[in-house]
């Protein structure tokens, strides 16, 4: 049966064989790369010896045949560092400098304990965490401030919260995502920013930021209800609208209805965000039934829940929510979970900005997200 198994694994994936190569490949250049860094081949005694061995971990790899598992070398002495994952390591290490700098702040829960630990982290000073450190923050920095080279038609803003520490104390920091929908259908990351303020003064100093690097061509300015940004988007975007996420409004809705309630106006929410006469009709209800602030947040918001609708209908699923940045900050909060709690604004900017390189680079050199041919 054994020579049967070539053609069976092909049968299953067609990419085996080629994926089999490469997994070959990759090991054998981070084995070298283990020996540039260790100064020595595996058992080998020499004075020249930087570091031992410390077994091997398995490490996926996504590439254009699929993905792959790999066996990335490790060390006792230090972390091993390979630029076979470098868009991946990049993350990897934000996240470890993290950690470490939390461990050097004195930050000393169990957990923490743990994974300073097993990574090996104890063994660095705090210069080389400084350095590191430097280095990937210059990586995002000129990643947050690069020229907007496309025009943008859709401007997509959302934000996910993390605890920060801020002097002895930890606080909920507002990490602000600003996507774009290009005019060629692509989706593009233009920037991250830490909420200081929910007040016009900032929002309409966030906007300039993106028009001095390049920002034109905005159209509609899809968000949910910061206080600000639509004082900001007329004075900013002239001839632009703002659209409010129908999903953050339907939150606002059923935020003051009981939950005996909530389902069944959850309901009629639902039809009526299709129809701007019944949710006129479900206002009036809710007042009646004696759910005043519903009804309020309804009038109040009302006339910016259709905005969306003034462009090819091709797209008015994917524009009238910030769903755009819902898989961003899933991963946000997927690859921060070890950390907990960042121990300051710099080192959450550090990890976001790992990330959101990545996706980004997936984004714009991925499929289209919309369709411009519909115009």
């Amino acid at each position: 049966m054994e020579s049967l198994e070539p053609i069976i694994n092909y049968l299953v994936d067609p990419n085996s064989g080629l994926k089999q190569v490469i997994t070959e490949f990759l090991n054998a250049v981070m084995q070298y790369e283990a020996y540039l860094q260790s100064g020595v081949l595996p058992y080998e005694r020499s004075p020249e010896r930087k570091a031992h061995r410390n077994g091997t971990r398995s490490r996926t790899l996504k590439c254009r045949v699929g993905e792959i598992t790999l066996e990335k070398p490790q060390f006792r002495e230090f972390p091993f560092e390979s630029k076979v994952f470098e868009r991946y390591s990049r993350v990897e290490q934000a996240l470890l400098m993290t950690i470490a700098e939390s461990y050097l702040q004195g930050v000393s829960t169990r957990r923490m304990e743990e994974l300073v630990k097993s990574f090996g982290l104890n063994r660095l000073s705090a210069s080389e965490v400084s350095r590191k450190c430097s280095i990937l923050d210059e990586r995002v920095e000129e990643f947050l401030k690069r020229p907007i080279e496309s025009k943008i038609r859709y401007l997509i803003v959302d934000a996910t919260y993390f605890k920060v520490r801020c002097g002895v104390q930890y606080r909920n920091r507002a990490l602000l995502i600003i996507t774009g929908i290009r005019e060629d259908g692509l989706r593009e990351i233009l920037g991250a920013s830490i909420a200081e303020s929910e007040d016009s003064g900032f929002w309409s100093a966030l906007f300039r930021s993106l028009k001095d690097r390049g920002l034109d061509g905005v159209e509609m300015v899809v968000s949910d209800a910061h206080k600000g940004i639509q004082k900001a988007v007329e004075s900013l975007f002239l001839g632009a609208s703002w659209q409010y996420c129908q999903v953050h409004f339907s939150r606002a809705v059923l935020e003051s209805i009981s939950n005996k309630d909530k389902p069944e106006i959850a309901e009629k929410l639902k039809e009526a965000l299709d129809d701007e006469l019944k949710m006129q009709d479900l206002g009036r209800e809710l007042r009646e039934l004696g759910h005043s602030s519903a009804a309020e947040t309804i009038d109040r918001f009302r006339f910016d829940l259709w905005n969306y609708k003034a462009y090819p209908k091709v797209h008015w699923r994917r524009i009238r929510t910030t769903n755009l940045v819902e898989r961003i900050n899933k991963e946000l909060k997927r690859r921060s979970r070890p950390v907990g709690a960042f121990p300051s604004d710099k080192s959450l900017i550090r990890l976001a900005g790992c990330i959101l390189i990545n996706i980004n680079e997936e984004w714009i050199t991925g499929k289209k997200y919309l369709s411009m041919d519909e115009d």
